[in-house]
């Protein structure tokens, strides 16, 4: 897979080398434009595919009139994964401590830097940060769901009590079944608030083609198709792993014809003279094609018991062996999120976990369906900055002791109501 993504990489950089040359200024012919935008937008495709992306995130305009700088600072590293803690320059530490759990599904965590800008002019924020399996040497070990929800107890145990956690798709599951871990054996250290943006907590509430996909084929199957090893370049070399752009490509194919109008149209407006470095276009796959290999036994694990075999659905997840109940929670306020037109985690999947905390009393449960949002916009689209961003905080100071001065005025509205103007969610 790296050939072929090496050999494209190199076809486009040469068709846009050969259209350059002087020479072709003499036959203004559109094939030779053509040719150039098309290696120009293939080699740079191919290429972001190998490439972490920054974090790049702006200043924060402050209530002084100053912008604040941001540094994203690992606080806990560790082999597969560091906890970030983003300091935002000369401004004193905001009162609502937020934990985003970045999905391990093939993107780096720097998918969510529009979620991450958007809270942090109301919030201390930290994000996990999850390494490329390929990077990783195998002397460190393996890395399987288990393993992903002992980071999690330990990054929420580390942040302290007054935590609130918003996990988005992939960790949903995971990240329940840490703050059960907590609630039974360390009360203490569990977070004030649980929010689960997308998840599959249970994936046959409703069927979508990732779940069809995981009925339909054995982990024999599975294993033998798309777990390959890294190869001698990388860090990780011999280990075993889910390559990065295996799930790519299962993304693209999910919606195909979009993406594929979006490069032809990419490379006219390159032959126009129309394109530019920070356009929508770049901005958008300079981030979607960047991909992170996983290790195996994470992703055979995730699909084996979280869709195959239901655990977090069935309440039967473990730990090293010891069952984790997640009728323990009985302090943690939970909210879900759903995006109504969401194709990877569609509704019901997530919701369900407001049945799995029987523990939990009505008080501190709460859901919301956003209309017309797919995956994407449900966590950092129009619907996230509009209508789902203000409910988490809503949900967030509603159950958190906060004093009233810090609490930014808002217009309350319920969840599920169709929401007004966005001026009405904005801090002020």
């Amino acid at each position: 897979m790296e050939a072929i993504r090496n050999t494209n990489e190199w076809l486009g950089a040469s068709a846009r080398a050969l259209a350059s040359y002087p020479a072709f200024a003499l036959i203004p012919h559109p094939g030779i434009k053509l040719m150039g935008a098309w290696g120009r937008v293939t080699e740079r495709s191919f290429a972001r595919m190998v490439i972490k992306p920054g974090w790049q995130i702006p200043a924060i305009p402050g209530e002084d009139g100053q912008d604040h700088t941001v540094y994203p600072e690992p606080v806990v590293r560790r082999a597969f994964g560091d906890l970030v803690h983003f300091r935002v320059a000369r401004r004193e530490a905001r009162p609502r401590k937020v934990l985003l759990v970045a999905p391990m599904s093939g993107h780096y965590a720097t998918l969510m830097r529009s979620t991450v800008t958007s809270l942090l002019p109301d919030c201390e924020l930290y994000v996990t940060d999850w390494h490329n399996a390929r990077d990783i040497p195998v002397s460190e070990g393996k890395f399987d769901i288990e393993d992903y929800t002992r980071y999690l107890v330990d990054f929420i145990r580390h942040l302290g009590p007054d935590t609130n956690v918003i996990a988005v798709c992939q960790p949903a599951p995971l990240a329940l079944a840490a703050t059960a871990i907590l609630a039974e054996e360390d009360p203490a250290a569990q977070p004030r608030t649980l929010t689960l943006i997308g998840g599959p907590v249970d994936p046959d509430a409703a069927a979508t083609e990732v779940t069809d996909f995981g009925n339909r084929v054995t982990m024999g199957e599975l294993e033998h198709l798309v777990i390959q090893s890294v190869g001698f370049k990388y860090r990780g070399a011999g280990r075993m792993v889910y390559p990065g752009l295996a799930q790519l490509s299962s993304f693209i194919a999910m919606n195909a014809e979009t993406h594929t109008n979006a490069f032809v149209n990419q490379i006219f407006a390159e032959a126009r003279g129309e394109a530019y470095e920070g356009d929508k276009h770049n901005k958008f796959y300079d981030e979607y094609l960047a991909v992170m290999d996983m290790t195996a036994e994470f992703y055979l694990s995730t699909v084996e018991r979280i869709f195959k075999g239901l655990e977090i659905a069935q309440n039967r997840f473990s730990v090293d062996g010891k069952p984790v109940d997640i009728g323990k929670i009985t302090d943690v306020a939970v909210m879900t999120v759903e995006g109504a037109n969401d194709d990877i985690s569609a509704p019901g999947q997530c919701v369900a976990a407001l049945d799995l905390c029987t523990g939990l009393p009505d008080s501190k449960k709460a859901q919301h369906l956003e209309e017309g949002a797919g995956h994407y916009g449900i966590f950092a689209g129009k619907s996230w900055r509009l209508n789902i961003r203000p409910l988490v905080l809503d949900f967030i100071d509603e159950h958190s002791i906060l004093p009233d001065s810090v609490k930014p005025r808002r217009r309350r509205r319920k969840a599920g109501s169709p929401g007004p103007d966005s001026n009405a969610h904005m801090p002020v």
